[in-house]
Parts: structure tokens; sequence; C-alpha cells
């Protein structure tokens, strides 16, 4: 199943997160197009952890040259490489109990499914934690603008001027980055400044805060006014019924 509730990081954040990407000999597992190239990069707490898997795909079949423009991966340049069915066992293994975060999830899950069907596996959402659609995120938050990856890494300045062509293990860590910066302080108020030892901004505000004094400063004659003139509008504007009105005369 691929979720496609904008769940920014909540869930996700104190789990396995793997971001997946493929390229492909064409548009149409249906068809008969195959994986050519798929790579993963593991993060835990919103960390690399440094795992990645990456595997160029022999597809017994030839690529659209429309493909090939996209990924310059040609098929002389598969010839030697594993076909999916040895691979599969390696990829299953990386991905299970995680959450997977793809763009455009769709795509990508169709063509993961129709190479383990071939296998006479399970679907790959029955092998992984959960499917995330970071493409559905991004329109959630940008609606009506482009939210392609590219798009993506130029509204959040994230650095892909070395993406000359798309790679799976390269568009899989821009991804990364990308899905970072949309869930950026959605999991905590505080922010994590110091080391994986404990140190910085979060372990310097667990202490007791009730030594703390907060300052308490009262509103002036004028503001006060200003403010029951606003009050006064509202209420008027709703026919007397405002809640605060009510409550006072009672």
């Amino acid at each position: 199943m691929v979720v496609r509730a904008a769940r920014f990081g909540s869930i996700g954040s104190l789990m396995k997160q793997i971001f997946l990407d493929t390229e492909t000999t064409g548009l149409s597992p249906e068809g008969g197009d195959r994986i050519v190239e798929i790579g993963c990069i593991e993060l835990f707490e919103r960390r690399r952890t440094g795992r990645t898997l990456h595997h160029y795909v022999n597809p017994q079949r030839s690529s659209h040259p429309d493909a090939v423009r996209i990924h310059g991966i040609t098929d002389e340049f598969l010839a030697d490489k594993p076909p999916f069915s040895a691979i599969a066992e390696e990829l299953l293994a990386f991905v299970q109990d995680a959450e997977i975060i793809i763009h455009n999830a769709d795509f990508d899950v169709g063509f993961l499914n129709a190479e383990l069907a071939r296998l006479k596996r399970p679907p790959f959402a029955r092998h992984v934690l959960r499917v995330t659609d970071s493409l559905f995120m991004a329109r959630e938050m940008y609606p009506g603008k482009s939210n392609s990856l590219d798009a993506l890494c130029k509204r959040l300045e994230v650095d892909n001027t070395h993406r000359e062509l798309h790679g799976a293990l390269l568009d899989a860590g821009l991804l990364a980055e990308v899905y970072l910066r949309m869930t950026r302080g959605q999991d905590s108020l505080v922010i994590d400044a110091g080391d994986a030892g404990g140190g910085g901004i979060r372990a310097g505000l667990q202490g007791d805060l009730r030594r703390f004094q907060l300052a308490v400063l009262s509103a002036a004659p004028a503001e006060l006014a200003a403010h029951e003139q606003v009050l006064a509008e509202i209420d008027k504007a709703c026919g007397g019924k405002t809640v605060w009105r009510v409550s006072a005369s009672a």
C-alpha cells in the first residue's frame, strides 16, 4: 500500500527509512518494460547510516531510446549485469521493516511488483513497513507548482548541479535531502544541534525549567481599547452570539 496522507515526519522519524529510486527500459511494466538500475539509501532517526544498496540490472530486453536519453544506461553496458532475480533477495532484505520513500511511488512500485511477480513473490508493499509517496506530499505542500525532483531541489536549495542524467542512487540521495527539508521541524520544537552523544541545544533544555522567570507584559490602555473594539466588531458580525459575550453575561 502506498501512503498518500501527508505525515510530514511525525511517524517516520523514529524508524528506519529507505529512499528508493529505479531506472527502467521504458514507462510500462504491463508492456514488458523492466528495471535497469535500483538505488537505495538508508536513514535512521533522520540521519544517514551509511548503508546503501545499488545495482545495475540486466533487463533481458532493449531499452527504449527515450529512456536511454534520460538515464544514459545502454544495452551494451547492461549486457554483463545480473538479472533482477539475482539481486531480489538482497533488495528485499535491505528494505525489510522500513518505511520506503519514493518520488512518484506508483511508477517504481509498479515495476517492482512486476519483477517480483515474475519470481512468484508477493507485491513489494508486503515486504516493507509502508511505502510513502513524496510526490503526493510535495503536491499538498506546493499546490499548483511543479513538484518534480529537480523543481523541489531548486525550491528547497538542494544542490543538484552534478545531475546531468538520472541515476537511481544519485536520485535517491537527492530525494533524501529534499524529504528532510520538506519535513524539517515537524518532529520536535527543539532543534538538535548536538552530536550523537547528546550534547547541544537539546541537552541544554532537559534541565528544570522552573528556575526561569517569564516576563509578563501588561497591555497599555490604548491596546486594551483597540482589542475591545475588535471584539465588538466580531460580536456585531456574529449577531451577538460570540462565546465570550455569552459566557460573560451568564
